[in-house]
C-alpha cells in the first residue's frame, strides 16, 4: 500500500524547524527539498536588549505586547545571559500581556505564564483592535519587534497617549545563497516540485530578492504558476497574493506545522 505523499517533491523553506517539518512529510512518503531560505540571528547588539530586560525587571513597563513565540525565548536567552532569567519571568508575571495570536501564547505557557489577552487576529491590526479599550493613556508599552519597526504600532499608542518601549532582539539573515535559491527556482519553474511550502513573509521576501538579483524574476513567476503553493496560515498567504502568487493550500485556523502537513496531503490527494 503506497503513502499518501510517494512519489512528491515538497521544497521546504523554512530553517528553525525545518528536519522536524522534514520527517512529519518523509513519513507520509515524500521526498523533501531543503532549502531553508532565512536564518534567525541573535540581535547582533545585545545592550538595548539587556537594557529593555533590565527595565521589565524595575516594573517600568506597564503592558508588554510580545509578537512572536521566537522573542519571548530569544529574550529569555538574553536574560540568561545576563543573570536575570527567573527577575525576567517574574517580571513577566506582574506585567499586562498581549500576545499576537497563539505562538507567543505558547512561549509563554513554556515558563508557567498567560496573556491578558490574545489578539484574535494573529496580525499588527489584530494587536491594535486587542488594546483599543484598554487604559494605556500615560503607561509605558514594551513591544517585541521582529526584523523590522513597526510603524503601525507604534502611531497607535502613541495616539492614545502611551510611551512605548520598543526591543528587537533576533534578526533575519540570508541561510541559503543566492546560487541554492536560484536552483530551487530553477526547479519550480521545470515541474520538478510538486509543492512549495512557505512558513514566513520574511522567506517570500528572500526569494523575490535573491530572484531579482539574479534577473529571474520572470523564471520565478513562471515557477510559482506551475507549482502548488502552501502557506501556513492566510496572513501570509495574502503576502504572496500581493506579489502575484497563487497560494493553493491554507489553513484557516490552527497554524501548526502538523495541520499544514493534512492540507497538503488532502489538496494532493484530490
Amino acid at each position: 500500500m503506497s503513502l499518501p505523499l510517494e512519489g512528491r517533491t515538497i521544497a521546504l523553506a523554512e530553517t528553525r524547524q525545518l528536519e522536524e517539518l522534514a520527517r512529519l512529510l518523509e513519513v507520509e512518503g515524500a521526498t523533501t527539498l531543503r532549502c531553508p531560505l532565512v536564518s534567525i540571528l541573535d540581535a547582533p547588539d545585545p545592550s538595548p536588549v539587556l537594557v529593555w530586560l533590565r527595565d521589565l525587571c524595575a516594573d517600568r513597563l506597564d503592558y508588554i505586547v510580545i509578537m512572536t513565540g521566537e522573542a519571548l525565548r530569544r529574550l529569555l536567552h538574553f536574560a540568561d545571559m545576563d543573570g536575570r532569567r527567573d527577575a525576567v519571568i517574574a517580571a513577566l508575571a506582574r506585567t499586562k500581556i498581549v500576545a499576537r495570536g497563539p505562538k507567543p501564547g505558547q512561549a509563554l505557557k513554556e515558563i508557567g505564564l498567560a496573556p491578558a489577552r490574545v489578539a484574535a487576529v494573529p496580525t499588527t491590526e489584530g494587536v491594535i483592535a486587542s488594546l483599543r479599550n484598554e487604559p494605556l493613556t500615560g503607561l509605558v508599552v514594551g513591544v517585541t519587534l521582529y526584523g523590522e519597526p513597526n510603524p503601525a504600532l507604534e502611531h497607535f499608542l502613541v495616539s492614545v497617549g502611551a510611551c512605548v518601549r520598543t526591543v528587537m532582539p533576533y534578526i533575519y539573515a540570508p541561510a541559503s545563497d543566492d546560487d541554492r535559491v536560484v536552483d530551487l527556482i530553477a526547479n519550480l519553474e521545470r515541474g520538478a516540485i510538486d509543492v512549495l511550502l512557505l512558513t514566513s513573509s520574511s522567506q517570500v521576501d528572500r526569494l523575490y530578492e535573491a530572484a531579482k538579483q539574479r534577473g529571474v524574476e520572470e523564471t520565478l513567476q513562471k515557477g510559482l504558476s506551475r507549482t502548488r503553493i502552501a502557506a501556513v496560515g492566510p496572513i501570509l498567504a495574502e503576502r504572496l497574493r500581493r506579489e502575484g502568487a497563487k497560494v493553493d493550500i491554507c489553513p484557516e485556523q490552527g497554524f501548526v506545522m502538523k495541520n499544514l502537513v493534512q492540507h497538503i496531503k488532502r489538496a494532493l490527494a484530490e
